[in-house]
């Protein structure tokens, strides 16, 4: 099932790496299925929903894939954007409406569903429709956010803020334990280098996993923000690359935004996968994945 934990409350008190206690069981996400494969995880989906059509058929695609290579897969879709660069930005189509395509999608295919929230009263009407609620990068800092989001019972993806060290990530992963939530996981998107580009630092994998279960973002972490234009650049050729290492690594899961043409997506096109890319992607990894696990 590989190395996915919670930790127990003798680290959380102290705040010292002890021990792995006891393993989490993949099992504790509804829906969840290729559990016992030996497999990482998967999080991908688009960006942002932008239709019914658009988001079946790339659920439907993903979940043909990762069937056949046994991998534990959430689908992942935001139902709206709130961190956009300039106020012309695509935002989302409606948020009841964006979280009911959500749900038809987990209750069609099946499969667990995550989506990010932004504000307190995300978290309430989110939880209605999603079984893992994620907070962002830019906002995991939040106490409140992060409390609200802890309270509603669901699993937690904390993504590391591009700003914040690997080791500062156990403070956030304390708050959703000490709000009774011990479902918490936290996904490296990469750091900041410079301003208007992103590097993964493979040092701090192993350190999260001492706090929390470890998800690497393959897309997010190459991208280039800040551009003159508003719009956000990335660096789609090297996803593999990032992938790989990953993987090899140790991580326990990754993250990853797709769509049929990134070209014509409303949102973060610039460092998404071409979704005719992925079987051969995954094939990839589940094989590097494999190897690792002999050892």
């Amino acid at each position: 099932m590989g190395r996915f934990y919670f930790l127990k409350n003798s680290f959380r008190k102290s705040y010292l790496y002890l021990k792995f206690i006891a393993p989490m069981n993949l099992d504790l996400i509804p829906k969840i299925k290729n559990t016992h494969s030996g497999n990482f995880f998967l999080l991908a989906g688009p960006c942002a929903i932008e239709g019914e059509e658009m988001a079946m058929q790339i659920a439907e695609k993903i979940v043909t894939i990762t069937s056949k290579l046994e991998i534990p897969y959430i689908f992942k879709g935001s139902f709206k954007k709130a961190n956009r660069s300039r106020i012309d930005s695509f935002t989302g189509i409606g948020d009841e409406k964006a979280l009911n395509i959500i749900e038809k999608v987990g209750n069609t295919f099946d499969i667990p569903t995550v989506t990010d929230i932004h504000e307190i009263s995300d978290a309430h009407l989110a939880a209605k429709y999603v079984d893992v609620l994620q907070i962002p990068a830019f906002l995991v800092r939040q106490t409140d956010l992060v409390v609200a989001a802890a309270k509603t019972g669901k699993v937690i993806n904390l993504k590391k803020g591009q700003f914040m060290s690997p080791e500062s990530m156990k403070h956030a992963v304390k708050k959703v334990h000490d709000s009774g939530n011990e479902q918490a996981m936290i996904t490296d998107r990469g750091t900041m280098f410079g301003y208007q580009d992103m590097i993964v630092d493979f040092r701090g994998i192993p350190i999260m996993q001492q706090y929390a279960p470890t998800i690497l973002d393959i897309t997010h972490s190459l991208q280039q923000p800040n551009q003159a234009s508003g719009v956000t650049g990335g660096k789609p050729e090297l996803i593999e690359t990032i992938a790989k290492a990953g993987i090899a690594v140790g991580v326990d899961g990754l993250f990853l935004e797709t769509h049929f043409d990134p070209s014509i997506a409303k949102s973060d096109g610039a460092n998404m996968l071409k979704l005719s890319y992925l079987e051969d992607l995954l094939t990839k990894l589940v094989a590097i994945r494999k190897t690792i696990n002999s050892f």
